[in-house]
């Protein structure tokens, strides 16, 4: 009888019982960040940013922040993290942390196990004050990372891993509205704040129209910012256009080099020329994350802020796609193309015989310091093994620590960033615990290496017209030539001696050049043939593989910016397409290009790295 009545019972309490108690906390809207940094150039792969322990060796400072839990009780605990070796090394990682709630330190550590992005299990915690104090502590110093906490107390109840059943759960967990908040109309959205963005948007907001610009980090400036270290390549004053390219006399570094200390690129600068624009509305920190499309014209993109998720809707009647990545033309079904196109296609004698994934690279930049003292590193092996003979004996490294060439700059590029960091964190772990005669490594430590990977590479996207390599090395005329591009076509590959020792995992490549006549970008490259509003600046406009090689330097991709918010001018004042402009007020395009946006009157005084020789006329071979 009393087994009955239990079974009832239980029966009965299946029914009436509350729903589980929960609480969802993105890591990335932590109060005080402590040493974590949030990274969210990833946020397409794994659903959002991420904290991540970006400590080069030596444990950050804890990330705390303060919840309300819905009510007292048990709850089990689950962090959504990431054993980011395990590509290749199996077993525990480097990335380890804890998390502790009020007092009580749950079971560690996190982010060592497991294959891909997972939700671990913390263990569990009797909650009684429904406030308290969350802390992430970092163990190690080597990028651990952490998503998300989810606390219910419904024992097993776990978030699914899979992206988009992650966004639905996620939306509702944190009672996000279904609709973003209008950010407003604007004449012109520019997405991306790199070189090419900042000059569309200020270009465009200094001939009357009222911009948008929606940059996904902290600071402006891309690869030229303080956070990735790439110095400005190519020429300006030069072409049938000398006036462009004046801009960045105004917001360009004056100091050259890469991997160089942080205020050398004067991020400071690209700040000051944005917020004294009265036409420029910055939203800083968002990242473009969908678009609303009427037809083949997009009317209005969606992003989210990388920490407080919350979500804007830009609106307008032109785009500038600046991401780099062509992301806003890939949302809108932009037609596109990655990798290298066959020799035969456009008939360019560089281009490899038959097409390939294969692009150019990015850096993962870094540079070590003299501490006056003899300095520890921890001993670090995850996979990648270096000895006497395939060591890297530097003290730094640039441009030429290239990964990813092999892979999918979009699909696999956090795969590309760690190949990245493991391969420094290695190669100095090498030099400073392995190598017999390292005298002059024992006083020196990681000063600075960068975790946003520089990208040269990705989604190109197509205009009504794809510039190839003989328009550029025969000098073809066409009557829409723009901003003159004068870097030589420089194409990396996989330097042969790192592919002897790492077949298959280069990290280093080589840069072949070939001298170039200045030449005049044509304007149907810098909007996409089939969105009819959308323009793109930077390194995705229409081009073959081969001619990106001269076009994707960022002098040169400012000058595109230039010649951009130029258009979007004329379509405001005509109300008209990109591709109108062309068909209809070339002439007025041309007039804005010889006058220019920039002050008048001041020194070209950032002429460092102009690029390769160029030749003094075009080769008509």
């Amino acid at each position: 009888m009393k087994t009955r009545l239990l079974i009832f019972l239980l029966f009965l309490w299946a029914f009436i019982r509350p729903d589980a108690a929960e609480l969802f906390v993105e890591a990335e809207s932590f109060e005080h960040k402590g040493g974590w940094v949030v990274d969210q150039q990833f946020m397409d792969l794994m659903g959002s940013p991420y904290l991540m322990a970006h400590g080069m060796g030596v444990p950050v400072e804890d990330a705390l922040t303060k919840v309300i839990f819905p009510e007292a009780g048990i709850y089990y605990v689950y962090v959504r993290t990431f054993n980011w070796t395990s590509p290749w090394k199996k077993g525990e990682g480097p990335g380890k942390f804890s998390l502790t709630v009020g007092n009580k330190k749950l079971l560690s550590p996190l982010g060592a196990e497991g294959t891909a992005w997972m939700w671990q299990l913390a263990g569990r915690v009797s909650i009684k004050d429904c406030q308290t104090v969350l802390k992430l502590h970092d163990l190690t110093g080597f990028n651990g990372r952490c998503d998300a906490i989810y606390f219910t107390t419904e024992e097993g109840k776990i978030p699914p891993s899979d992206v988009a059943a992650l966004d639905i759960f996620r939306r509702k967990a944190l009672n996000m509205p279904e609709k973003p908040v209008d950010a407003g109309k604007f004449d012109l959205v520019v997405v991306g704040g790199g070189v090419a963005g900042i000059s569309a948007a200020v270009s465009a907001a200094r001939l009357g129209c009222k911009v948008a610009l929606i940059n996904d980090r902290p600071v402006l400036g891309g690869n030229n910012s303080s956070e990735i270290r790439v110095h400005l390549g190519g020429r300006i004053e030069t072409g049938p256009y000398k006036e462009l390219g004046n801009l960045q006399k105004e917001f360009g570094p004056t100091k050259g080099g890469n991997a160089q200390p942080g205020d050398y690129y004067e991020d400071n600068k690209k700040a000051e020329i944005v917020a004294n624009e009265k036409n420029i509305t910055l939203f800083s920190n968002y990242r473009a994350i969908g678009v609303d499309m009427d037809g083949q014209a997009i009317r209005s993109v969606i992003a989210r802020h990388i920490e407080s998720g919350e979500e804007r809707s830009f609106e307008a009647p032109v785009f500038s796609d600046c991401t780099g990545d062509g992301a806003i033309g890939y949302l809108a079904g932009a037609d596109y193309r990655m990798g290298r196109e066959a020799r035969d296609e456009f008939g360019e004698s560089t281009a490899p015989e038959k097409a390939d994934k294969m692009t150019m690279g990015a850096s993962v930049q870094w540079y070590s310091e003299d501490d006056k003292k003899p300095v520890p590193f921890p001993f670090f092996n995850y996979g990648v093994e270096f000895n006497d003979k395939n060591c890297e004996k530097v003290m730094m490294g640039e441009w030429t620590w290239e990964t990813g060439m092999n892979y999918d700059q979009i699909k696999d590029f956090e795969r590309i960033r760690d190949y990245g960091l493991l391969v420094v964190y290695s190669n100095w772990s090498f030099l400073k615990n392995g190598l017999k005669e390292n005298l002059q490594y024992k006083n020196r430590k990681l000063g600075w290496v960068a975790y946003i990977s520089g990208k040269r590479e990705s989604r190109r996207l197509m205009g009504d017209y794809i510039l190839k390599e003989d328009d550029i090395r025969k000098n073809v005329a066409h009557e829409d030539g723009t901003a003159a591009s004068t870097w030589s076509i420089d194409l990396h590959y996989p330097d042969p001696k790192n592919t002897e020792n790492f077949p298959g995992e280069e990290f280093k490549s080589i840069a072949k050049h070939i001298d170039i006549y200045p030449y005049p970008i044509p304007y149907r490259c810098l909007y996409s043939r089939n969105i009819d509003n959308l323009f793109m600046a930077g390194r995705n406009i229409s081009v073959t593989h081969v001619a990106l090689g001269t076009v994707r330097v960022m002098r040169t991709t400012g000058m595109m910016g230039e010649v951009v918010g130029m258009a979007a001018s004329l379509c405001k004042k005509y109300e008209e397409t990109p591709r109108g402009i062309y068909r209809s007020h070339l002439n007025d395009l041309k007039e804005l290009m010889k006058e220019g946006v920039g002050r008048k009157g001041l020194p070209n005084n950032q002429q460092y790295n102009e690029g390769g020789t160029l030749t003094t006329k075009p080769v008509l071979k």
